[in-house]
């Protein structure tokens, strides 16, 4: 498995490079005096993407979504970016826009370094393992690297009860990679500063603030090439970018035809004049083959990447996805205080005063108690899952905490660094030029300035309806009130009455499409007693050993935890 973008790298000259990887394998190769680093891109060079430069003051590689200041030349932004950084050092990289990874080899400087976004948005790993520092964005080519590779316990502990390894494990021991906000060089990680919570409590505009920046973070990505689609959901997120980029040719989104998320979809669709396909979800929404297993890097679920087994069916060029924008503008993360509403705890508009991260930490993360128990039966991994995930929920809580002023943003910078969604943006930035709005350097401004109490729908929301005030014009079906509460209580009400059709859920039902492709007889023919588990814990199962497979990894060891033979010959 390959992917169609990929940038690799090695601290060391062009022999030396070549000892891993032949130069044949990028479209280009750059070397400056400490390291060398070869990209594949076909869309290398364009406006607003990846971008490379070599000259007499080092070598520089942009890899993804980059624009620079407005009063700067913007047709090279690795040019742009190598010349800032010589004249004024780490300040350059605070003024880099985008979801990217950068790589630079400054003569001046005598610096060489892999700096990632201010939020991770692309990962970048790394090992010391051949006797060099390796780096790259495929997991799989730098683990191939590695000579004896050892599973990592705890990583794949991590990725099996709560869907995504923490902090910066991997599945094996000798693959690392980049924390959040942070560059590595040749011989150490250094922590960047430009990911801390500063909040404005005066003076702010919460408002006004983030409909100004969210309409130039539009404008910046309105220029992005060719024919232009967005992943288009019934939601909030997703819809602002449809009415403010006006040649969006297509909309997509995954469901039924029938299904009440599609039908909101095609209504927002036909009001801004895009075409709508709406993808059936059968086989291909759950199948777990390489389309998918290769973006999820054995760190995170597969899961996620909805559309990936659509792709041959989308036909354009540039696509947008209104992805993170809950967790940046609308205070995902963050932890509310709840209500009784017939038995059922409903969060409320007010932030809980004394929240506990580690409960608050594994709802966000979809942590099943049950389910965790049922798993650990069913291996032979000796763990309490309970205090297994409790402590290390706790240690990456205790990671992030530097970064914040208190719980609540502690809360939203852990999630941000563990955000489970990520292989969705992979896969379509290997597919297509995409755009990561949420990504924007005045959004995460915003994000990191406004108090946590103000980071809620209700704000995001009001500034969206200063770019159009008839952006709500067709609510999301699951949300006819502006009120969580009260959208809460009609859905608890529709829920439990006779004769109401309860709000459907935004995406496919799991359990009933894995029945109906028998994929238990497909994919656990040899593992017959994991059977019993909830679709989504056997699809991490086979996520991580097909993950694995593809580089001849540590599969072996992996598979000694998972087969339990006490149950298989029980």
């Amino acid at each position: 498995m390959t992917m169609n973008r990929e940038l690799f790298g090695v601290f060391g000259d062009r022999e030396r490079f070549e000892r891993f990887r032949s130069s044949d394998e990028f479209d280009a190769v750059c070397s400056g005096p400490q390291l060398t680093v070869g990209i594949r891109d076909s869309d290398l060079g364009t406006p607003g993407w990846s971008a490379r430069y070599s000259g007499d003051g080092g070598c520089c590689v942009v890899w993804g979504e980059a624009y620079v200041p407005d009063d700067a030349d913007a047709s090279n932004a690795a040019r742009w970016l190598l010349e800032r950084y010589a004249a004024a050092g780490r300040d350059a990289l605070r003024a880099l826009n985008g979801s990217y990874l950068a790589v630079i080899d400054c003569e001046s400087t005598a610096e060489a370094f892999v700096a990632t976004d201010p939020v991770r948005s692309r990962e970048c790993f790394y090992t010391d393992d051949p006797g060099v520092r390796i780096f790259g964005t495929d997991a799989a080519a730098v683990g191939r690297t590695i000579t004896d590779p050892t599973p990592d316990r705890n990583g794949i502990l991590e990725y099996l009860h709560l869907g995504v390894i923490l902090g910066e494990k991997t599945a094996v021991e000798q693959l690392r990679r980049l924390p959040i906000d942070s560059r590595l060089a040749a011989d150490e990680v250094d922590s960047l500063d430009r990911f801390v919570y500063r909040p404005a409590y005066e003076g702010f505009d919460y408002v006004d603030e983030l409909a100004g920046r969210l309409e130039r973070a539009l404008r910046r990505r309105a220029t992005l090439p060719g024919r232009k689609g967005v992943l288009l959901s019934a939601g909030y997120d997703s819809r602002i970018i449809l009415s403010r980029i006006d040649d969006i040719e297509h909309s997509y989104t995954v469901g039924s035809p029938d299904a009440q998320e599609v039908a909101g979809a095609k209504r927002v669709a036909a009001q801004y004049d895009s075409d709508h396909t709406a993808f059936p979800p059968d086989e291909r929404y759950l199948r777990p083959d390489e389309s998918k297993l290769r973006y999820s890097q054995g760190i995170k679920e597969s899961l996620h990447i909805h559309h990936a087994g659509y792709t041959d069916e989308i036909d354009v060029d540039t696509m947008y996805h209104g992805l993170l924008c809950d967790t940046f503008f609308r205070g995902h993360f963050t932890a509310s205080e709840t209500v009784d509403v017939l038995g059922k705890r409903v969060p409320v508009s007010h932030l809980d005063p004394d929240p506990n991260p580690v409960e608050t930490l594994l709802e966000k993360f979809g942590y099943s108690r049950e389910a965790s128990l049922e798993l650990i039966e069913r291996t032979t991994f000796d763990v309490d899952p309970e205090s297994f995930v409790r402590d290390a929920i706790a240690d990456e809580f205790d990671a992030r905490r530097a970064r914040a002023d208190g719980v609540q943003n502690a809360l939203a910078c852990c999630g941000i660094a563990n955000q489970p969604s990520i292989p969705f943006h992979n896969h379509l930035s290997d597919q297509f030029v995409t755009s990561f709005l949420a990504t924007d350097r005045e959004l995460l401004e915003w994000h990191l300035r406004a108090p946590p109490e103000h980071r809620t729908t209700e704000t995001f929301l009001r500034a969206c309806k200063r770019l159009d005030d008839d952006i709500l014009r067709h609510r999301p079906p699951d949300r006819p009130h502006d009120s969580t509460l009260l959208n809460e209580v009609e859905g608890f009400v529709r829920r439990k009455t006779p004769f109401l059709t309860a709000f459907e859920p935004p995406w496919p039902d799991r359990e009933t499409l894995f029945d109906r492709y028998d994929f238990d007889q497909r994919l656990f023919a040899d593992l017959e007693h994991v059977s019993p588990l909830p679709p989504r814990h056997k699809l991490r199962i086979v996520d991580l050993r097909r993950w694995l497979e593809s580089w001849d990894g540590p599969d072996a060891h992996v598979l000694g935890w998972l087969r339990a033979e006490e149950l298989v010959t029980a």
